[in-house]
C-alpha cells in the first residue's frame, strides 16, 4: 500500500488532465457498447419498416453514429495525447525528485552503490513507470467498462450463454493470477540486471584510458559479455514465462469462442434464441473480449512499471546519514578556531579508521597532516564538513559542535582542494565560478590569476569560455588542478583544505602555487596533506598520524629532532626517495 500510495501522489498536480482522461474514456467506452445495439435494433425493427421509411431513418441512424464516431475522435485524441503528456510530466517529476533526493544523500551511499545502477533507476525505470502511468488508470478503467457494460447487455440476450462465458472469463483471471506472481519477481530481476550492466559500461567507459594502457579491452569485454548473458537469461525467463501466459489466454479465448457457437446452435435449436440476436452477441464477444486482452498485454507493462518505481521508492525511503539537527543553527562569524577531541571514526562494517584524535588548531594557524598512506588523514579532513560524522568524540568550530551547526554554513566556511580533482563539463569560467555561482567575471579573472592559470586560459582561441571536456578531459593534470585551486580562492573561505593540493603540478608551476597558497593561508586556518614534505617546513604544526592515532606532532625543527618517522621519510625524500602516499 504504501509503494500505490507513493504512486498515487504524482498524480495529484494532474488530476484536472485525469478526470478529463477518465471522463474521455468513459465516453469511448459507451460509443463502442452502442453500435450492437444499432444493429440489433435495425434488425429488429427497421427491417419489416417500409422501404422508403427505412431509408430515411437509416440516414439519421448513419448521421447519428458519424457523430458519435466524431466525439469519439475527440477523446480517443485528447487520451492519447494530453494522457502521454500526463505520464511524462509525472515521469519528469518523478525523476527530478529522485536526483534531488541523490543530492541530499550522504558520502556513504554513494560508496556503497554504482553510478551506472543510479543512472539506471534515473532513465529506463522511469520510463516504464511513466508508460504506467499514462496507460495504467486508462487501460483499467476502460476495460471494466466494457467488460462489465458487455457482460449486462449478453445477459439481456441470453442468460445461460452468458453464465457459461462468465466461467471461462473467472478460469483465465486465475490463470493470469498465478503467472503473474511469477512474472512480478522475474521483472524485478530483469531490473536489476539491467541496471549492473548499466553500471558495467559506465565502469568501463569511465576507465577506458586505463584499459587501453594496460591493453585490457578483453578482459573488459569478457566482464561485459557475462554481465551480458546474465540479463539475456533474465529476460529469456521473462519471455518463457510470458509465452505460456498469453498462449494460455489465447486458448481460453478461443474456447470462448467454441463455447458461444455450440451453446448459440443448441438454444437456436431448442428454439430459446433468434439468429439475428447470436450475431449481436457475437458482436459483444468481440467487445467482452477485447478489454480481456488489453488487460492481459497490460499486465507485462504493469509488472515492468511496478519494478521500476518499487526500486525509485527504494531510494526516496532511503534516508541521508548526515542530516541537520532540528535546532542547528548556522556558523557565523568564523575566524577558524578548530579543534579535535577524543575522535574515532569507522567506516560501516570496518574497524576503527581513527582512534582518539586530539589536537586543536587556532584561528588562522596553518597545520599539516603526514604519514604513510591509509593511516587516517584524509578521513580527518572528511569528518570536519561533515561528509562522515564521527563515531566517537566531537570536533568543534569556534568551540561549537558541527553537528549543532547547518550542513550549508559549515560547507561554506570550508574551502577544498583534493588531489583527485574533479571538473564538470562546461566551460573554464563555469568550473571557475562553481565556487561562487554569483562571482562577476572580474573575480573570476582576479582568482585565475591568483592560481596562476590565467595567462594560459587568455592564450586559448575561446578563453574562458573553452570547453573542458568531460572530467576536464582536455587539461592537462597541473591545468585541472590549477582551475580546482582558483575555485576555492574564489571561495574565499575561512578555512581551507587542502588534500595534495599541488601534487600534480610540475616544479615552476607548484612553486607558483604554492606561494599563491601560502598567500590565501594568511589569516585562514589551514589544514593541508602532504607528501612532499619540502612543502609543509613552515606550517605553524605537522601532526604525524599512523594507524589511525597521532604518532608525532610540532614544527618541522622539532620532528627533526625528535629522530622519529617523521624525520625518516624526510631524510628518505631529502635522499631522493619519494614517498607513496
Amino acid at each position: 500500500m504504501s509503494i500505490l500510495a507513493g504512486f498515487l501522489h504524482y498524480y495529484k498536480p494532474y488530476r484536472r488532465l485525469f478526470y478529463i482522461d477518465m471522463a474521455c474514456a468513459i465516453i469511448v467506452s459507451a460509443i463502442d457498447l452502442v453500435f450492437p445495439q444499432v444493429l440489433n435494433y435495425l434488425t429488429k425493427n427497421l427491417l419489416i419498416a417500409q422501404t422508403r421509411e427505412f431509408i430515411a431513418i437509416i440516414g439519421y441512424v448513419g448521421a447519428g453514429m458519424m457523430l458519435l464516431y466524431g466525439v469519439r475522435y475527440a477523446c480517443q485524441y485528447y487520451i492519447t495525447t494530453w494522457g502521454h503528456v500526463m505520464g511524462a510530466r509525472m515521469e519528469s517529476d518523478m525523476r527530478q525528485d529522485l536526483f534531488d533526493h541523490l543530492q541530499r544523500l550522504s558520502f556513504s551511499y554513494y560508496d556503497k552503490n554504482n553510478t551506472g545502477e543510479m543512472m539506471s533507476k534515473l532513465v529506463s525505470d522511469l520510463f516504464d513507470i511513466s508508460e504506467l502511468a499514462h496507460h495504467g488508470p486508462e487501460n483499467i478503467f476502460i476495460s471494466c467498462l466494457k467488460l462489465i457494460g458487455s457482460f449486462i447487455l449478453l445477459l439481456m440476450i441470453n442468460i445461460p450463454m452468458t453464465l457459461i462465458l462468465f466461467s471461462i472469463a473467472v478460469s483465465m483471471t486465475i490463470f493470469s493470477y498465478y503467472k503473474n506472481k511469477r512474472m512480478k519477481i522475474l521483472f524485478l530481476e530483469n531490473r536489476k540486471r539491467i541496471a549492473t550492466v548499466n553500471a558495467l559500461v559506465q565502469d568501463s567507459l569511465a576507465g577506458i584510458r586505463v584499459i587501453k594502457s594496460f591493453a585490457n579491452e578483453e578482459i573488459e569485454q569478457k566482464k561485459f559479455r557475462r554481465g551480458n548473458l546474465e540479463f539475456l537469461e533474465s529476460k529469456e525467463s521473462v519471455y518463457k514465462i510470458m509465452g505460456s501466459f498469453y498462449a494460455g489466454n489465447g486458448l481460453l479465448e478461443g474456447l470462448l469462442y467454441v463455447v458461444v457457437l455450440v451453446s448459440g446452435g443448441y438454444f437456436i435449436g431448442k428454439g430459446q434464441l433468434e439468429a439475428t440476436d447470436l450475431a449481436v452477441y457475437a458482436l459483444y464477444i468481440a467487445i467482452f473480449i477485447n478489454p480481456l486482452d488489453v488487460l492481459l498485454n497490460f499486465t507485462e507493462q504493469f509488472q515492468k512499471g511496478y519494478a521500476g518505481f518499487k526500486r525509485f521508492a527504494e531510494v526516496l525511503q532511503t534516508q541521508p546519514e548526515i542530516v541537520d539537527k532540528e535546532a542547528a543553527t548556522p556558523l557565523t562569524n568564523v575566524k577558524g578556531g578548530i579543534e579535535y577531541r577524543q575522535v574515532s571514526f569507522a567506516y560501516e562494517g570496518n574497524n576503527d579508521v581513527l582512534n582518539q584524535v586530539d589536537f586543536t588548531v587556532e584561528a588562522g594557524k596553518t597545520i599539516a597532516l603526514v604519514g604513510p598512506s591509509g593511516g587516517g588523514k584524509t578521513t580527518i579532513c572528511s569528518l570536519l564538513p561533515r561528509f562522515y560524522d564521527v563515531t566517537a568524540g566531537m570536533i568543534l568550530i569556534e568551540g561549537q559542535d558541527v553537528r549543532d551547526l547547518t550542513i550549508t554554513s559549515l560547507r561554506n566556511a570550508i574551502g577544498i582542494v583534493q588531489q583527485d580533482v574533479y571538473l564538470f563539463a562546461g566551460s573554464i569560467r563555469d568550473n571557475i565560478a562553481y565556487g561562487r555561482p554569483d562571482a562577476t567575471e572580474e573575480e573570476v579573472i582576479a582568482a585565475a590569476q591568483k592560481a596562476n592559470i590565467h595567462d594560459f586560459i587568455a592564450s586559448l582561441e575561446e578563453g574562458y569560455d573553452t570547453y573542458v571536456g568531460e572530467r576536464g578531459i582536455r587539461l592537462s593534470g597541473g591545468q585541472k588542478q590549477r582551475v580546482a585551486i582558483a575555485r576555492v580562492f574564489l571561495k574565499n573561505p575561512p578555512i581551507l583544505i587542502l588534500d595534495e593540493a599541488t601534487s600534480a603540478l610540475d616544479n615552476e608551476s607548484e612553486r607558483h602555487i604554492q606561494a599563491a597558497l601560502e598567500e590565501l593561508a594568511k589569516q585562514r586556518t589551514t589544514i593541508i596533506i602532504a607528501h612532499r614534505l619540502s612543502t609543509i617546513r613552515h606550517a605553524d604544526e605537522i601532526i604525524v598520524i599512523n594507524d589511525g592515532q597521532i604518532q608525532e606532532c610540532g614544527n618541522h625543527q622539532t620532528l627533526l629532532a625528535q629522530n622519529g618517522l617523521y624525520a625518516k621519510y624526510y631524510n628518505m625524500q631529502f635522499d631522493g626517495l619519494e614517498i607513496i602516499d
